[in-house]
């Protein structure tokens, strides 16, 4: 049981390294010269909650990418944590239940 919850866990984290990979892709290939529109900056801001509130910040050296990733990772490693723990103690009141 503990290896499907590690394992979940880790879908998780990858989770969050593929959602900033595709971010960080979208964002390569745009056109600079267009404005992006509010609802996607938004959008990512709200998939990576931590490099937003980094970038809310105004840091005064540059995020790259691999930061980004790492941290984005984590964050959705942490939320995938509370979430399994959720289920378990979910899981645990039916059992006690019946």
């Amino acid at each position: 049981m503990r290896n499907v919850v590690t394992f979940r866990i880790a879908i998780w984290a990858s989770t969050g390294f593929v959602v900033s990979a595709a971010w960080a892709l979208y964002f390569a290939s745009t056109n600079k010269a267009l404005p992006t529109e509010p609802l996607v900056y938004a959008l990512a801001s709200v998939t990576q909650p931590l490099a937003a509130a980094i970038l809310y910040l105004k840091p005064v050296h540059k995020l790259t990418f691999a930061w980004i990733a790492v941290a984005n990772a984590a964050t959705y490693a942490v939320l995938g944590f509370i979430v399994e723990k959720a289920r378990e103690h979910h899981r645990r009141s039916l059992q006690i239940s019946n």
